[in-house]
């Protein structure tokens, strides 16, 4: 039997040579996609936007990864100094290529994961600490690999209320996710018992302090180094200054600080104020919001009423789906556009024609899988494809993360992340600058890829290789 499997193998790696020497993925060479478009989930036309508002934090402006390193530190020594944890895990540094947004974290099993758009766990992708948990464990803890919707995150993505699912969406949380799981490791590998409740609790608040008490913009004040890539932004004045020049409020109609989003959009109770120069908050009623003026707080109800800015005619952009973008396409009618600085580097890996080979050959495997269960014995068929598929999805997964692999995609599905991506904004890019590449009364049009009811643009028997099918039919019913 090993040696028929054997020349089976053979045989479908010759099968895999003759396939790509039908020009299929020069082809697709020539037709690649652009890393600084702009992508979109529903038609929509800048002739019809009137009204342009930006959030700040990569966004307007973007931040090196030493940023990020500086967060992982700053926390990890509170949880040091202020919530006495053991010095020793000073030893744990940050890992830029760890983690990637979009994961959930199980509270109370200490786990970080990936979940489908159905609520599917990726097998694979589950890590306790530094370390994959095997799949059969996985699947022991869960009944499967199934999470339901009970105990996955609230609106938001917080875990709250009895939810035991944490989804991180936002660019500052990859620091969070990869000291949770350092910090998991070193009790873990120490023998500690400890609850995992307490231990995510003590994170987040050390996280959360990082940026409350300042320690992070201190740090970007003192060393500007950390801005590569900047946009002018709502705030920080004396950022602004450095960064555009003392006349930037000129560029905007309304300037709003500390707004505290989400509840910028649903708490109606936060009046305005206005700051003066000095940063003094003044007492005065707030009867129209005028240009040059910063405001602080306040509340979208309140906005809309001083300035008639409501619907389709602003568009609003933001880098976290759910607290920048979710209320404002819900509930009160605004155009949103997602700013996803990992995208240009995932589209730069999918147009390199290694990434090309794998996924085209993966496309023939799952076909051929497909089409052969008809007329030959089921458990076989699976027997000599999964070996194969299961390796060419893990290559799939390494083009990206080596971990959990695209921020997009599991192994076919898309992600939880890109479900709530297309559902919150209307159109979706690498940065602000993209729209550099596009007139002003551009209309963007989502591109219709077909159902799986509908008929593919590309040719099905040319992809699953019906034409070789008999022969490999007569192979595989060798016994």
């Amino acid at each position: 039997m090993h040696s028929i499997y054997g020349i089976y193998y053979e045989y479908l790696f010759c099968f895999y040579v003759s396939f790509s020497s039908i020009d299929l993925v020069p082809s697709i060479m020539s037709n690649l996609l652009n890393p600084d478009a702009i992508f979109s989930n529903n038609e929509m036309s800048l002739s019809d936007i009137e009204i342009y508002g930006f959030d700040y934090d990569y966004t307007l402006v973007f931040y090196s990864k030493h940023l990020h390193t500086l967060i992982f530190n700053a926390a990890r020594d509170l949880l040091i100094n202020e919530h006495r944890y053991p010095a020793e895990i000073r030893k744990y540094d940050y890992d830029p290529n760890f983690a990637i947004r979009g994961l959930h974290y199980d509270v109370h099993r200490a786990l970080l994961m990936k979940i489908d758009a159905f609520h599917y766990i990726q097998l694979g992708t589950v890590y306790r600490g530094l370390s994959v948990v095997p799949d059969e464990e996985v699947i022991a803890m869960y009944d499967g690999s199934h999470v339901p919707l009970e105990q996955m995150s609230d609106f938001y993505g917080k875990s709250s209320q009895g939810h035991t699912m944490k989804q991180f969406m936002d660019i500052f949380s990859l620091p969070e996710m990869t000291l949770l799981s350092c910090v998991n490791e070193y009790f873990l590998k120490n023998n500690i018992d400890y609850e995992p409740v307490h231990l995510y609790k003590d994170v987040k608040d050390s996280i959360r302090d990082v940026h409350i008490k300042g320690i992070m913009y201190r740090a970007i004040e003192t060393g500007y180094a950390c801005v590569v890539k900047c946009w002018i932004t709502f705030y920080r004045d004396r950022g602004m200054k450095f960064i555009v020049g003392k006349d930037w409020r000129d560029l905007f109609d309304v300037v709003i600080v500390q707004a505290e989003k989400p509840n910028f959009f649903n708490d109606k109770r936060r009046p305005f104020r206005k700051v003066t120069e000095r940063g003094v908050l003044l007492w005065d009623k707030i009867h129209e919001l005028q240009k040059g003026q910063i405001y602080k707080q306040g509340n979208l109800y309140e906005f809309l009423k001083l300035t008639g800015w409501r619907g389709s005619k602003v568009l609003y952009f933001g880098d976290h789906i759910y607290s920048d973008l979710a209320d404002l396409t819900l509930k009160h009618g605004w155009r949103t556009g997602a700013i996803i600085p990992e995208l240009r580097r995932e589209i730069k890996i999918m147009n390199t024609e290694q990434y090309i080979q794998t996924m085209t050959w993966l496309q023939t495997l799952t076909g051929l899988l497909e089409h052969m269960q008809v007329s030959c014995n089921t458990l076989t068929v699976l027997n000599v494809f999964f070996p194969f598929s299961s390796l060419v999805r893990e290559m799939t997964r390494n083009f990206f993360n080596s971990q959990f692999g695209s921020l997009f995609r599991t192994d076919q599905n898309p992600t939880y992340f890109l479900r709530r991506l297309s559902r919150f904004a209307d159109i979706y890019m690498a940065s602000l600058s993209c729209l550099l590449n596009y007139d002003h009364d551009y209309t963007f049009y989502p591109r219709r890829t077909p159902l799986q009811h509908e008929l593919p643009m590309w040719s099905d028997q040319l992809c699953t290789g019906t034409f070789r099918i008999p022969f490999l039919q007569e192979m595989i019913q060798i016994k």
